[in-house]
């Protein structure tokens, strides 16, 4: 029984900004167990500001793999070799996943706990940050192409100019549900100031309106939302970087978490957090760090998991120009195809030689 890895490089169809400066490829590694003579695939994908580097994340598998059974890794007794490095670890659980599904002959999501089958997982568009016009004509292809949730970006141009382009989108688009995404942009006075301002917008809910660690601050946007009798709802994405989910719920911050597999641990510590956030009343949205196919479709087995999970930020896939094996779960009519064969994504890759 034990745990190899091979590293990769996938090129992005365009950068990806972050705090610490632009990405244009995606690196991380494949993770391959043999566990009773059954092999798993798991996937590796560190991601500046969200996980470790990935010079932590290979040392981090590094030690796994000198474990005579890796399983070891995920014990409590064997688990600091992964306590911090949130991506290493969900290499490793997602590949002892795929290992016993296998063996047990089921779908993830049903080996993960989904009690009924499932064909699709309904999925979001994400309109970028441009003009009116050109927002409007994004957001009306997307509708085109089957689309009923719509993301737009906001935060970057001023409240006025970003209310201007979202009362356009709902204008274009009626019957869509309409979700606006900050990035951590505004402040608390603008947070409330945007609350006023897109009254009339009809919006699920605004995802990360204020900066990652201002929890309390969630908390009490969420009450002056309540206070003005509108159903905008508040979302976490960024926040769960650095905050746990329980110390959020236990805040009262959020409306809805944004969980994000990789910078999680895994696919069992993200349904582990989703029940609870259920459980608590909030709602959940699975997501991607601009994962390759395993780690991504890991993530559609995730939400596949979860009874009348609502649309999720799993049509990433063309966000990179190449990718590690053939897509098994592609985006259709917005909507994402759940696989429906034994364990996560056939063994049909470049990981076949790790």
């Amino acid at each position: 029984m034990r745990l190899r890895f091979e590293p990769f490089s996938l090129p992005l169809s365009s950068p990806l900004s972050t705090a610490n400066g632009d990405v244009t490829e995606r690196e991380g590694f494949v993770v391959v167990v043999d566990v009773g003579g059954q092999r798993g695939v798991g996937e590796a994908t560190p991601l500046p500001d969200w996980t470790e580097s990935l010079d932590d994340c290979e040392g981090a598998l590094r030690r796994v793999a000198r474990y005579p059974d890796p399983r070891r890794a995920l014990t409590s007794r064997g688990d600091e070799a992964l306590a911090s490095t949130p991506a290493a670890r969900h290499g490793v659980a997602l590949a002892l996943a795929d290992a016993a599904a296998h063996r047990d002959r089921e779908p993830l999501y049903r080996w993960l706990g989904g009690e009924v089958r499932v064909d699709r997982v309904p999925v979001n568009a994400t309109v970028g940050d441009d003009d009116v016009d050109a927002t409007v004509a994004a957001a009306e292809q997307a509708v085109e192409e089957g689309f009923d949730c719509l993301k737009v970006k906001v935060g970057a141009r001023s409240l006025a100019d970003d209310a201007a382009r979202l009362r356009a989108v709902r204008e274009a688009c009626p019957d869509v549900e309409l979700r606006a995404d900050a990035n951590a942009a505004w402040d608390r006075d603008t947070a409330r100031e945007a609350v006023d301002a897109l009254a009339d917008c009809d919006l699920a809910y605004v995802e990360q309106p204020l900066p990652a660690d201002d929890i309390a601050g969630h908390a009490d946007l969420r009450e002056y939302v309540a206070a003005s009798n509108t159903s905008l709802g508040v979302a976490l994405d960024e926040s769960l970087s650095s905050t746990t989910p329980e110390a959020i719920l236990d805040a009262g911050a959020a409306d809805v978490l944004v969980l994000k597999p990789m910078a999680l641990g895994g696919v069992d510590r993200a349904r582990t957090a989703a029940l609870a956030a259920r459980d608590r009343g909030v709602d959940v949205v699975v997501t991607t760090t601009i994962d390759a196919v395993y780690a991504r479709t890991a993530a559609v087995h995730l939400a596949a998991s979860l009874p009348e999970v609502r649309a999720c930020g799993l049509a990433t896939a063309g966000l990179l120009d190449a990718d590690l094996a053939p897509d098994p779960a592609p985006v259709v009519d917005g909507s994402v195809v759940v696989p429906e064969g034994k364990g996560n994504v056939p063994a049909t890759s470049t990981s076949d030689s790790a």
